[in-house]
């Protein structure tokens, strides 16, 4: 699966419209949100591996060939 821009997208937004209409700022909350939204998106991501690296009984080894998606 590919980064999901359009739902981070709509995240943030919400997190933006809910946190204008407190009373009480909080900068916590607001960082709290946010960084779940980012982590969240940053895990949708996929790694395509094609070839490149080898483990013969050792540590990995190699130029790794691939994309993140």
């Amino acid at each position: 699966m590919a980064l999901n821009t359009p739902v981070l997208k709509e995240d943030i937004k919400t997190i933006a419209t809910e946190m204008r209409t407190r009373t009480e700022i909080s900068d916590d909350e607001f960082a709290e949100r946010l960084s779940i939204a980012i982590e969240r998106f940053v895990k949708s991501a996929s790694i395509i591996y094609v070839n490149g690296l080898t483990a013969p009984n050792g540590p990995v080894t190699g130029t790794f060939a691939g994309n993140l998606e």
